[in-house]
């Protein structure tokens, strides 16, 4: 391994670390950021990902060691002090330990239609606390896939990551360009449409759990507030509920989802 020492955040070899909070700025040299031991330890063990480098202070280099000593001898392990660190970030890094790592190859919609049975589904969910949740609750509940609209938040953008617990780097998931346009191509593969929204008319969601399951079931949830659009719930098989307290306007979008794979699908 390569490890080299780093003391100023103007040192031109770490200038791929300035700027991490732009995600599409890092997203558009073909990369993305792990960020926090737990992340960065899942990517170093999984085949899938390979590492671009890593920016570490002593105390994580310290207990990465062991994991860090498989990398190959061209990936570049820059060490610095924490203020240091943070100077060159940008920000305050979540236990002093990121990685750049080289984005994977996009999975084409109908292959990941192909190869599960549950689908979660997201339109224009933009947070990307939200996209880290609803990640983390289809790792949770089953879902073997999440497809997303156009104007979805990245799932490898850094908060995103962190917040699913690396769920995003785990669920496959594609975006879907052509939106509502594409959604026929799920129910071409055989999946039967659910529509997550408080509107009429909708059935309860136990009364809908209640009966038989489908072979193949796309959960479709929107972005809070507007919800989904009335393109994608006209696309709809099944337009089901969640019932609440009048004294509250609407759930989370990721403990909304959450509630429904477990009464759909399950662990």
């Amino acid at each position: 391994m390569a490890v080299e020492r780093v003391d100023s955040e103007d040192d031109p070899r770490v200038a791929a670390y300035r700027g991490l909070r732009d995600g599409e700025l890092v997203r558009s040299s073909g990369l993305f950021v792990a960020e926090g031991r737990h992340i960065v330890r899942r990517v170093l063990h999984d085949e899938r990902y390979r590492v671009h480098s890593l920016l570490v202070n002593d105390a994580t280099r310290r207990d990465l060691e062991p994991v860090i000593a498989g990398l190959p001898a061209d990936v570049p392990i820059f060490v610095s002090g924490s203020k240091a660190l943070a100077a060159i970030a940008g920000y305050d890094v979540h236990r002093g330990c990121l990685a750049l790592v080289h984005r994977p190859s996009s999975v084409p919609v109908d292959a990941l239609a192909a190869s599960v049975t549950v689908l979660l589904v997201l339109e224009g969910v933009s947070n990307a606390d939200n996209i880290g949740g609803l990640f983390r609750n289809a790792a949770a509940f089953g879902a073997g896939g999440v497809l997303l609209s156009p104007t979805c938040c990245d799932p490898l953008y850094r908060k995103a990551v962190r917040t699913s617990m690396g769920a995003t780097l785990r669920v496959p998931f594609a975006y879907a360009d052509d939106w509502p346009g594409g959604l026929t191509r799920l129910k071409a593969a055989g999946f039967r449409l659910v529509a997550l929204t408080p509107r009429d008319p909708s059935e309860t969601l136990d009364a809908f759990a209640a009966r038989p399951r489908a072979k193949r079931l796309a959960l479709v949830v929107g972005t809070e507030g507007a919800g989904l659009t009335a393109a994608v719930e006209r696309a709809a098989d099944d337009r089901v509920r969640i019932p609440i307290s009048d004294r509250v306007d609407s759930l989370n979008v990721a403990v909304a989802a959450g509630i429904a794979l477990h009464a759909l699908v399950g662990a």
